[in-house]
């Protein structure tokens, strides 16, 4: 069982009890919970057990740099973007809390916040993807504790049966509006119907459904693209609406772009968390003696920009490993190719024994996506990791 699983398990989060209506809110869409929990490691990174206040995250030189520079608005010691902004923290922290990935405790007008669950806010904070997952899985236990799951399944059978209408996405809104004033402090629709579009979406994403686009169901199922806050400016993406969910998803987990501020972001966001994850080197051989102070990208970030953010295209070595053996004569730009081959076995053992450990980090098939990017290959995701490195070692030897 997963971090994630288990803390679901743990936790009863029916409505009904709670009162609560922040379980959900309308800022909450993966990419701003995904750089909200990055903010809180990175503001409490040596001290996870502290509290912290709305105001830490908002004065932190962290979240100032990279939300102006990956949101693309004004800088957030603007007075101006002050009421935004606080919505943009605070909603992300709230849902954490609700969920139990955060403690909370009010105290006169404020939320203290403090670290509950680091491993799951670790894995939030990693990558939108990641982000998703959690909040695919969270969202169904809230509806499922709360006895409004089963109406949302209705509407996914009627889609898959070919008879879903504009009416019965309306009546699930009506249902969902209803039972919201009718057992939180929410009294008014308008704020209900900000915040429902943002979990049904999520919900329609994972199982091919229609969403809500301006109040109204989606022609179309739901992209994975569409579910965040600022696509259009932040990433300057153009998506075709006629073409298939698979190919919008691709097989990349985040739809980056190279030489953005984005990019810059999630690579060293993906840098800092290797260092964090190995003090020692991770290839075992004669140069590993002395302090693992590298982190090396496989496939090399000027060649394959689309994997240098990818934690499975990432190892941590010593400087002599990685400036005389994987890049020979301190050649920054050049790969030793057998050496690219040693630091693939030796990441394949790292991937192996995390997920063993059921831990959070990596994913086989994002390993596999790697290795056939780079080098032009076709491996299926159900192969082990021993036939993994059986195949990494035929290729090698045919290059």
């Amino acid at each position: 069982m997963t971090e994630i699983e288990k803390l679901l398990k743990s936790k009863n989060y029916d409505i009904r009890l709670t009162n609560d209506a922040r379980f959900m809110d309308q800022k909450c869409t993966p990419d701003v919970v995904c750089i909200i929990a990055d903010c809180v490691l990175n503001l409490r990174e040596n001290e996870p057990q502290k509290e912290f206040i709305v105001q830490d995250i908002w004065d932190s030189q962290y979240f100032i740099k990279n939300v102006k520079a990956i949101f693309n608005k004004p800088s957030a010691t603007n007075p101006t973007t002050r009421s935004e902004y606080d919505k943009f923290i605070q909603q992300p922290l709230r849902l954490l809390a609700y969920a139990g990935v955060l403690d909370i405790d009010k105290r006169g007008t404020k939320n203290y916040y403090k670290i509950a669950n680091l491993s799951v806010l670790e894995y939030i904070s990693l990558k939108d993807r990641n982000a998703y997952n959690f909040l695919y899985q969270y969202f169904v236990k809230v509806l499922s504790d709360s006895g409004l799951l089963k109406f949302f399944e209705v509407y996914k059978n009627k889609y898959e049966k070919g008879n879903l209408t504009q009416t019965d996405f309306e009546d699930l809104q009506k249902r969902f509006i209803k039972f919201i004033i009718g057992n939180t402090a929410i009294n008014g629709e308008v704020e209900v119907k900000r915040i429902y579009p943002k979990l049904l979406n999520i919900y329609a994403c994972e199982n091919n459904l229609p969403g809500s686009i301006k109040g109204r169901m989606s022609e179309n199922e739901f992209y994975y693209t569409d579910l965040m806050y600022n696509r259009k400016n932040w990433r300057d993406l153009s998506k075709d609406k006629t073409i298939s969910r698979q190919e919008a998803n691709a097989e990349s987990e985040q739809n980056v772009l190279p030489d953005t501020a984005f990019n810059a972001y999630l690579v060293q966001k993906a840098m800092n968390q290797i260092k964090k994850m190995y003090s020692e080197s991770e290839v075992k051989d004669q140069w590993a003696n002395g302090d693992a102070t590298q982190v090396h990208h496989i496939f090399p970030k000027s060649k394959f920009p689309q994997l240098a953010h990818y934690l499975e295209n990432l190892i941590k070595l010593t400087a002599t490993q990685h400036y005389t053996k994987a890049h020979p004569n301190n050649k920054t730009d050049a790969i030793n190719r057998d050496y690219q081959l040693v630091c693939l076995l030796a990441k394949s053992d790292s991937i192996e024994k995390s997920l063993k450990k059921n831990e959070l980090y990596y994913r086989k098939e994002s390993f596999v996506y790697c290795i056939n990017t780079g080098l032009e290959q076709d491996l299926k995701t159900d192969l082990t990791f021993r036939q993994i490195k059986t195949e990494l070692a035929t290729i090698y030897n045919d290059l």
